[in-house]
């Protein structure tokens, strides 16, 4: 610890020694300025000078008179090393987005949406056994033959009304360019079968030339489709083969094209159109090029 040493207390003279030459200042700031020397000199008359406060506070108290001597024990100030503050990784918050499910639609007794042309429809047929219920593929195909085109009904359905069929024949005329193999003047009867699948939606459109293949030109026919096939956008050519009354097999050509109505919700009947449309223009093409061997010429229009 340390010991406060108390001083020795100096004595300090009291006495107040006036000063003269106090007295001779003023004298001589009066003798510079002779009208305000009078009036300092009579308030100066007053106020004696020697009760002035300023000079006896500083003769009579001097702070250096008590001097205590203070060691002062300098403190190290010791500078705090800021510590640094290590950057906590903000998580990403990622702001989940709710994702609006596509709203489910509604679906019928025959598995149509909502919007479906046909949803919610039911049709019927009025036949000698009774309705029948016709089904949206079906009333389709039966809107396009009856209400478009005009003809009378012939489509025959089924007891469970799943599918149905309708049959009619066409004629074929060659062209007039003097390019294609057949003319105007051959024109070829085709026979036209269309079936419809209600289950799967599909419909199908089969063309065929209503006279048997020979045996004999089985090969040619045959190498011929492959040719024509790969070269046909639409559709293809192929030989079927079918048992007559007599239990003899036969064989014709035909034309095969389908199209699926499954998704189509506007326009169905414009589908059927289109196929048997783009269907019946292929075929020709494809029986003009067959004819550039003869011997099938010669067949078809026998």
């Amino acid at each position: 610890m340390a010991t406060k040493k108390s001083p020795a207390k100096k004595k300090v003279a009291t006495k107040v020694v006036k000063k003269a030459p106090a007295k001779k200042v003023v004298a001589k700031k009066v003798a510079a300025k002779k009208v305000v020397a009078k009036k300092v000199v009579k308030k100066v008359a007053k106020k004696p000078a020697a009760k002035k406060v300023p000079a006896k506070k500083a003769v009579v108290k001097k702070p250096a008179a008590k001097k205590v001597i203070k060691k002062v024990v300098a403190k190290k100030v010791v500078a705090k090393k800021p510590v640094a503050k290590k950057p906590v990784a903000k998580k990403a918050v990622k702001k989940s987005v709710k994702k609006t499910a596509p709203k489910a639609l509604k679906v019928d007794h025959y598995g149509l949406e909502e919007d479906d042309e046909f949803y919610g429809l039911y049709f019927a047929k009025s036949t000698k056994k009774g309705l029948v219920e016709v089904k949206p593929c079906t009333f389709s195909l039966m809107y396009w033959w009856k209400g478009l085109l005009g003809y009378p009904d012939m489509i025959e359905i089924s007891k469970n009304s799943n599918t149905a069929m309708l049959q009619f024949e066409s004629t074929f005329g060659g062209g007039d360019s003097g390019e294609t193999e057949l003319t105007e003047k051959d024109v070829l009867d085709i026979d036209h079968i269309i079936e419809v699948d209600e289950e799967e939606m599909l419909v199908s459109l089969y063309s065929y030339v209503p006279i048997s293949v020979p045996e004999n030109l089985i090969g040619a026919l045959g190498l011929a489709i492959l040719n024509i096939n790969p070269e046909t956008r639409y559709g293809s050519l192929e030989i079927c083969s079918t048992e007559n009354k007599e239990g003899h097999t036969e064989h014709f050509l035909r034309y095969r094209v389908a199209t699926y109505l499954r998704g189509i919700k506007s326009g169905k009947v414009e589908a059927i159109e289109s196929m048997v449309t783009n269907g019946s223009e292929f075929f020709g093409l494809a029986l003009d090029a067959m004819c550039v061997n003869k011997s099938i010429k010669k067949w078809l229009l026998s």
